[in-house]
């Protein structure tokens, strides 16, 4: 992740497309590839539409809201990038071209 992004997101009903609110205040629009737990800490991994880079944010939901965490330390993007290779494979990305 090279731009910090806003912690504000919004996401259509079924959670499959996410728009994040960069710095600037322009939307980026991103498919949900899935949540995932490490450490009993919950995750989500974003792809931006039309791109393969992978995002990932800590997840914590509140009374039917949400909130992205930028991950910030080192050692836990280390931790939670090794986490979602093992869980991920091709096939998932694969998925997101039949969308």
């Amino acid at each position: 992740m090279t731009e910090e992004r806003n912690r504000n997101c919004s996401c259509d009903e079924d959670i499959s497309t996410i728009h994040l609110t960069l710095e600037d205040d322009t939307e980026l629009e991103c498919h949900v590839l899935g949540f995932f737990e490490v450490d009993e800490d919950e995750y989500i991994a974003l792809v931006p539409v039309d791109e393969k880079q992978v995002l990932l944010y800590g997840y914590e939901e509140h009374d039917e809201q949400f909130q992205l965490i930028n991950i910030e330390d080192d050692e836990e993007f280390n931790i939670v990038s090794e986490a979602f290779e093992e869980l991920f494979t091709e096939e998932d990305f694969q998925l997101l071209d039949e969308r």
